[in-house]
């Protein structure tokens, strides 16, 4: 502004001349409509018309492969019902296809080493939401929102010298 406001009062006289002046002048509204195409990347599928994906969790790494399917899910060369005998860590496995919408459309076939079962049941939950994505990109928003793809870094910590466990003291003994 040009002139110098010195008191609200000439704020506020300054504000109704230019709202006069912006009411008074001709007003033309243009809608531009944008068409915005989002480009996916191409699926990762091998010869073979599997996707591969690697999943981690804890000590855990799982190695998995799907392909289209009846949705058998097969582990370590077993069967899920008996590799992971609990209906939890069974779960585990059908929310990534469950929240895309793809129940019993894939065959799973995963390799886990490491950890314990519930760990190796997150790994392998792991493997197969992103090897979902590597077969069907347009799936990456659904799993992402459901929290699939992100990798659950939480490990146990380690043992600290001085002490019985990673936080736990010795008794203390006063005498």
């Amino acid at each position: 502004m040009a002139d110098e406001i010195r008191s609200l009062e000439d704020l506020k006289a300054g504000m109704a001349e230019a709202g006069a002046a912006a009411v008074s002048e001709e007003t033309v509204e243009v809608v531009i409509e944008e068409t915005v195409e989002v480009v996916l990347p191409d699926p990762k599928i091998d010869d073979l018309g599997r996707a591969y994906a690697t999943g981690k969790r804890k000590d855990a790494v799982a190695r998995v492969w799907i392909k289209p399917g009846s949705g058998k899910i097969t582990i370590n060369g077993r069967d899920q019902e008996t590799y992971f005998a609990r209906p939890v860590l069974r779960m585990m496995l059908q929310q990534p296809f469950e929240c895309a919408e793809r129940k019993d459309q894939y065959d799973v076939v995963a390799t886990a080493k490491g950890g314990g079962l519930s760990g190796q049941a997150g790994a392998v939950r792991h493997g197969i939401s992103k090897a979902l994505v590597f077969f069907e990109p347009a799936l990456r928003p659904a799993l992402k929102k459901g929290g699939f793809l992100t990798r659950d870094s939480r490990v146990v910590e380690r043992k600290k010298y001085g002490r019985a466990k990673a936080r736990k003291s010795f008794q203390f003994s006063k005498r």
